[in-house]
């Protein structure tokens, strides 16, 4: 496994760059949600139980500036904000597809080592 991405060693491999766009408790579950199309905050708020309405925000923004999501907001009353993932967010969420495939195949033994939390989506 290579770290280092070439010649100059401070430049960080794929890993360590994908790690910082997804790395933490909600981004990989905001990146699953957002997979199934644009979706608004509330929707994803329901969806994702046990976040907080600031967390989700701050993850949100944080996707945002990585450029793997976009943030779209249509000019009514009240104003209508939907969050969708762009072509980099596509990207990932296709590379992101084996590992939860890896997840659905040995759900059982997971949940059997942690103590049953491999069930819940959160």
């Amino acid at each position: 496994m290579n770290m280092s991405s070439g010649a100059d060693h401070d430049d960080p491999c794929g890993m360590s760059l994908a790690i910082d766009v997804v790395g933490g408790k909600w981004k990989l579950h905001l990146m699953w949600v957002l997979a199934d199309g644009p979706q608004r905050f509330s929707h994803i708020r329901r969806f994702l139980t046990g976040v907080s309405e600031k967390v989700l925000a701050e993850n949100l923004r944080q996707l945002e500036a990585s450029g793997v999501i976009h943030r779209e907001i249509y000019p009514e009353i009240p104003p209508r904000v939907e969050y969708s993932l762009t072509h980099l967010g596509q990207d990932l969420a296709i590379a992101l597809r084996p590992l939860e495939e890896w997840g659905d195949r040995n759900r059982a033994e997971l949940a059997h080592n942690i103590g049953g939390l491999a069930s819940s989506p959160s």
